[in-house]
């Protein structure tokens, strides 16, 4: 058996419960099996791959607070310390029911390889809790960040790991963290990214992930003797990734047609309405229902089924494992011409082999929605240096490195004879920035 499969094989008995990560790993080892095969024997009397993918460290701690009631609750919380051989952690901290360390692992997997391929000094985390913040209060939202974060900060630091929002995780709770966090630590320092801009946040960071999805996939289009202009494109998600990524395509001259949520999903001929959505999911909270009353010639449908509509291109933004073979298939079927995922890992593995089987350009959520972290790490050294820079700046700054993204890995698929291959392309290329400091850096 090669070490490549072994290592996998180990994954799989040592963490049965934890189905996101064995995808993670089998997808990642895989793709960089050519680079590791080359000097297997090296590589296996180093460890180097159970180093790859076992965490430095994994936090797991209680979070009691008390809700409007006065009744106590209790959640889990977690930090994935996964891998700092290229700077300090960094990764999103994800508030949501479905939350375990599985599903952290995974994602903190993931961000090895994303921040890696950024170009900027980060190394890979995740964390979270299995705390719903839909439905409750602002004063509960608060009793609980505050309770969180009275625990993780004794872990995190601005050059040791510096945490981010995610699902769940906005601006209202990156600001109650933070506060908990200078209370304790009596310092005020970059710690956590995705502030307000009142208070050591960094313009573009909102619209970054989405926005840098379009940029690399307009970069891709225009190596392929394509543009954005006229395309008709399907979204999954309603959320910031989602809503700036219609935003930035519609400015470009693309139709987006669908956005969706966790009930339901809407079709719009005419193109999605931005700032109606923004007003929906942004200030009211609300279900994407009230995008129908507003838009009569739009369609509410219950449950998933964004991918049936005919598309150029689809982007899933929304969550892991959201677009099935089935929906590849329809994809396929309609004549889609590429898919670049703006959500982590939102193609299960069966679908993103049949879309590349079939001529689909693929671009995995590695790459494309590398922007918000970028962005993250930009938001580091504007905070490291006491400035902050005009909305353009960062805003040229991401485009600058969302194209280099696109280009590294269009490079690295053709020099290890896989052309058109970008799973490849970035899994390798993210790989070997952090292979080479790992190396250097001995057995640690």
């Amino acid at each position: 058996m090669s070490y490549v499969d072994e290592v996998i094989e180990q994954v799989i008995v040592k963490y049965p419960d934890q189905p996101e990560f064995h995808q993670a790993v089998r997808e990642v080892l895989n793709t960089i099996r050519v680079v590791i095969e080359a000097d297997e024997e090296k590589f296996r009397k180093d460890a180097l791959l159970e180093r790859l993918v076992t965490p430095e460290r994994e936090i797991k701690f209680r979070v009691s607070w008390v809700d409007d009631k006065g009744q106590v609750q209790v959640n889990n919380g977690y930090r994935v310390q996964f891998n700092s051989a290229i700077g300090p952690y960094k990764g999103g901290l994800r508030l949501h029911p479905s939350v375990n360390i599985g599903i952290l692992k995974f994602l903190g997997f993931e961000q090895i390889f994303k921040n890696s391929l950024t170009g900027l000094p980060i190394g890979g985390g995740k964390g979270g809790s299995d705390f719903d913040p839909k439905g409750k209060s602002d004063r509960e939202v608060m009793a609980f960040c505050q309770a969180f974060m009275t625990e993780l900060y004794k872990y995190i630091g601005q050059d040791t790991d510096v945490p981010a929002g995610d699902i769940g995780t906005g601006a209202r709770e990156i600001g109650y963290m933070f506060g908990q966090y200078k209370r304790l630590t009596t310092s005020y320092e970059g710690v956590l990214t995705g502030k307000g801009l009142s208070f050591g946040g960094s313009l573009a960071r909102t619209e970054a992930t989405g926005y840098g999805l379009i940029y690399i996939t307009d970069e891709m289009l225009r190596c392929h003797g394509q543009s954005m202009a006229g395309k008709t494109i399907v979204v999954s998600g309603a959320g910031n990734v989602a809503t700036y990524a219609i935003q930035k395509a519609q400015s470009l001259g693309a139709k987006v047609v669908t956005c969706s949520d966790s009930t339901g999903w809407i079709y719009d001929p005419d193109g999605i309405d931005v700032e109606l959505l923004k007003d929906i999911k942004e200030v009211r909270r609300a279900r994407l229902t009230e995008y129908k009353n507003a838009r009569p010639n739009a369609e509410y449908h219950e449950g998933r089924g964004v991918w049936q509509i005919k598309c150029d291109i689809a982007l899933p933004c929304a969550t892991q494992n959201e677009l099935h073979l089935d929906d590849a298939k329809q994809l396929v079927a309609n004549g889609c011409y590429a898919v670049c995922e703006g959500a982590n890992m939102p193609t299960t593995e069966d679908a993103t082999q049949y879309l590349q089987d079939n001529g689909v350009i693929f671009i995995p959520g590695k790459a494309a929605n590398a922007g918000g972290v970028a962005t993250s790490a930009l938001e580091m050294s504007q905070n490291s240096e006491r400035l902050s820079w005009t909305f353009e700046e960062v805003d040229a700054k991401l485009k600058a490195i969302m194209e280099n993204i696109y280009h590294n890995i269009d490079d690295t698929a053709k020099k290890y004879g896989m052309e058109g291959n970008y799973i490849a392309g970035a899994n390798i290329a993210g790989f070997e920035k952090v292979l080479n400091a790992m190396t250097a850096q001995g057995i640690v």
